[in-house]
């Protein structure tokens, strides 16, 4: 038994190491994410499309989508946008 494991031990493959081991689900995880990203962001943009859509119908405006950190708050009972914030957010 003792023999065995001194002959695994100094086996030179290498896919005995952890490093290869690790580096292959880290690359195959980034290239799922790339692809999950990439379908997210096209979903995204459906609905972004959507939203301006049916507020060009409907006579409301869509304020602040696609643009993060301008402090523009979109609110469901007025349609439209807090403009102080969006005017404040332009200066600084």
């Amino acid at each position: 038994m003792v023999e065995l494991a001194a002959a695994a031990a100094k086996s030179t493959s290498a896919w005995d190491e952890p490093g290869t081991l690790g580096f292959f689900v880290v690359f195959g995880m980034g290239i799922i994410l790339y692809f999950v990203f990439r379908s997210l962001s096209k979903h995204l943009r459906k609905i972004n499309e959507a939203a301006r859509l049916d507020a060009s119908r409907s006579g409301g405006e869509v304020t602040g989508t696609g643009v993060a950190g301008t402090g523009v708050a979109d609110t469901a009972e007025t349609g439209a946008g807090t403009r102080a914030n969006a005017s404040r957010s332009e200066r600084s």
